[in-house]
């Protein structure tokens, strides 16, 4: 089931919300320190996360799926964020460094169309960073959080998925360690819980950091077949020339 941006901007202003904001801040700062003079693409609601960058960053811009809308943003500036089908985003071919995609690749109806039009965009030496809910972690199976929502992936089903759609493997992170408990001791404990999950329960982690880079060059591999042995005729092999009058 899909998520609406009113949920999504709702949960974001909780208190939960804003302490998963934060956890995941940090943990996409571990990825890219600074990005100045780069340009930058948010696919899904990926804005509480571009925010940090505003100041570093040459140009930015946010995509956001028809199925889920789209709102202002930021508030007090022009507006960089289009709704559009992501699939057929209206960004220029190799026109950004980097790019983050939260809270849409659990929801996609055509997630190789996305994400090959995620490819299409991003620079020769660019890099797409995507955050997607953990299927053995607790927070997938929320309902009052986005991450209860669409399909969520294991490890090694999300690196499959960006694998099989020209993507390299760069590097990756568990987040997400504090109890999906709207609980106010957890939530105040949750630098304990994100030091403590990561160091010795990785499985339980509420969603998968992926960082991948653009694949150029395809690898070909041969097609099935039958081998069939060259055959070359005795007319092509040379012969040498002979002659019944020989030189007197």
């Amino acid at each position: 089931m899909s998520i609406d941006i009113y949920e999504l901007k709702k949960f974001y202003n909780s208190k939960m919300g804003r302490v998963v904001r934060r956890i995941l801040q940090e943990r996409i700062r571990r990825f890219w320190p600074e990005e100045n003079g780069m340009r930058m693409l948010g696919v899904g609601y990926a804005v509480p996360y571009m925010r940090g960058y505003r100041n570093e960053c040459e140009r930015m811009a946010a995509a956001m799926a028809p199925e889920m809308g789209a709102l202002h943003w930021p508030h007090d500036e022009q507006n960089c964020v289009v709704l559009s089908d992501i699939s057929a985003m209206p960004i220029e071919t190799n026109s950004t460094d980097r790019l983050i995609m939260i809270h849409h690749l659990e929801h996609s109806k055509d997630k190789a169309m996305d994400l090959k039009e995620c490819w299409r965009v991003l620079k020769s030496n660019g890099r797409m960073l995507v955050i997607v809910p953990n299927r053995s972690g607790l927070w997938s199976h929320t309902e009052w959080s986005p991450l209860g929502h669409g399909t969520p992936y294991s490890w090694t089903q999300i690196c499959k998925q960006l694998q099989n759609n020209s993507f390299i493997y760069e590097r990756s992170e568990e987040a997400l360690f504090l109890p999906p408990v709207q609980y106010s001791p957890f939530i105040k404990s949750a630098t304990f819980f994100e030091n403590i999950g990561a160091k010795y329960l990785p499985i339980a982690a509420g969603v998968h950091m992926i960082e991948v880079s653009k694949q150029l060059y395809a690898k070909i591999e041969p097609g099935p077949g039958t081998r069939i042995p060259a055959f070359i005729p005795k007319i092509l092999m040379p012969k040498p020339q002979t002659s019944r009058n020989k030189p007197g």
